[in-house]
């Protein structure tokens, strides 16, 4: 069985452990040296170092690059550039895989199983297959070992987190590192993910553009997924069809997004590309329920509250709103520097007419405005951003690349106070109760 062993925990420690010794130990001797250190050179070696490595570290990349100075620029640029797809597992590989998930006869559980993958990521790979009923299954299938890479790929970045905090102040990266780590391990849960699929499945069921894979459980394991397949193509096939059709699209990923958020306390924490289709008709096929984050009500009202005191100049509501996500808010200083960033993500929200996400087709803006943010909270002492802040934030983000890489022009304000006008926090902490409930999550 593929489990966090102690041979494999040494072996991950051992590859990821001198990619970062060997980082770190080399800016430490400029240091002593008195040569100047560049973060550009660094982060290149460091990305060259892990490349080859893929699983966690991956994900971990894709993760950081959309959370605003976790990294310096210099870093999430050269990490992004980790290919998404890893190499897939050869079919010999597959089927002792499949042996160890479904037992000896696994294959006969099965109509058709494709020996190539359809598709390869950082945790695991899919096969296309049908089932003895005619349905056409995904089986996410996880590489092996992954428990010792994930374990050993977050203990090296605390050591990449470490070393960017000797030279750069201004985020103290000690929740996010908390954040992730919780995060990552849960995705290496496979039933865990089933049930976040069925929770998906129960929040979104009156959305009829957007669609949700059912899981089969007596074909799953903890490492071995299948679900229903879901017909669709990569959302960037789509960037140039008619505005008509593209509005719909960004309507449709609003919803699937935040109707969860706002009505449930639910985020899916993961927007990268990879991670839905779309259908010929707009409609959105939502995948990958391994990044999903739960938040108490409170934390959610913050979020609407910190929107009201950005759109009223209230500057106690804003103390109010960040203090209840788990922000420290020392002076008035920190706190303007803090509502520079929330305008920037509220902005859209703000007027009720019409518009593109931003008023640009690049995120040039937006890396202007954390660059200053990040300038400011270096002067200032820095902040620790609470765990909570991670995934919303990475969402915010991820989710308006995409409406800005496809141009879309809706009336966010409106999108925004459909689901929030009617904001209740007992009623979200009922609904939220009974559907964790429902899908097992939580118990009675």
């Amino acid at each position: 069985m593929d489990e966090n062993t102690f041979k494999g925990r040494v072996k991950r420690y051992t590859r990821v452990g001198y990619a970062a010794s060997k980082a770190a130990g080399k800016y430490a001797g400029l240091r002593v040296l008195g040569l100047p250190f560049s973060k550009s050179d660094h982060a290149d070696e460091l990305r060259r170092a892990l490349g080859g490595l893929k699983g966690p570290v991956m994900k971990l990349a894709q993760i950081l690059a959309t959370v605003p100075d976790a990294l310096p620029a210099e870093y999430t640029q050269e990490l992004a550039q980790l290919q998404a797809d890893a190499p897939a597992m050869g079919w010999p590989f597959v089927k002792r895989r499949m042996k160890t998930e479904l037992g000896s006869e696994w294959l006969d559980l099965f109509s058709s199983f494709e020996k190539t993958a359809s598709f390869a990521a950082s945790l695991g790979q899919v096969h296309r297959a049908e089932d003895h009923d005619g349905s056409i299954l995904a089986c996410k299938l996880q590489y092996p070992d992954m428990a010792s890479a994930v374990e050993a790929d977050l203990r090296q970045l605390k050591i990449i987190f470490a070393l960017y905090r000797r030279y750069d102040q201004a985020i103290d990266p000690t929740q996010i590192h908390q954040e992730l780590s919780e995060r990552l391990r849960e995705e290496l849960d496979y039933d865990r993910e089933a049930r976040h699929m069925k929770l998906y499945g129960h929040m979104l069921k009156n959305e009829d553009h957007i669609h949700i894979p059912i899981p089969k459980a007596e074909l799953s394991t903890s490492r071995l997924l299948c679900m229903t397949w879901l017909e669709g193509k990569p959302l960037l096939e789509f960037a140039q069809d008619n505005r008509e059709f593209r509005d719909q699209l960004a309507l449709n990923m609003f919803r699937a997004w935040y109707t969860p958020l706002y009505r449930y306390g639910v985020i899916h924490g993961d927007p990268h590309l990879g991670n839905y289709t779309v259908c010929p008709d707009g409609s959105l096929n939502l995948l990958d329920f391994g990044c999903v984050r739960v938040f108490k009500p409170d934390f959610v009202k913050g979020i609407i509250d910190l929107y009201k005191a950005v759109r009223d100049n209230d500057r106690d509501l804003a103390v109010y709103a960040y203090e209840t996500w788990g922000f420290d808010i020392p002076n008035n200083e920190v706190l303007e520097v803090l509502n520079q960033w929330a305008r920037y993500i509220y902005t859209p929200l703000l007027e009720d007419k019409t518009r593109r996400i931003h008023d640009t087709d690049s995120g040039a803006y937006g890396a202007g405005v954390a660059a200053k943010v990040h300038r400011e909270l270096n002067r200032l002492g820095g902040i620790m951003p609470p765990r909570e802040f991670v995934l919303v934030d990475r969402a915010a983000i991820g989710l308006g690349s995409v409406f800005m890489r496809i141009k879309a022009e809706v009336n966010w304000y409106r999108l925004f106070h459909n689901l929030i006008d009617d904001f209740d926090e007992v009623a979200l902490a009922k609904r939220q109760k009974e559907a964790l409930c429902k899908v097992g999550l939580i118990g009675e």
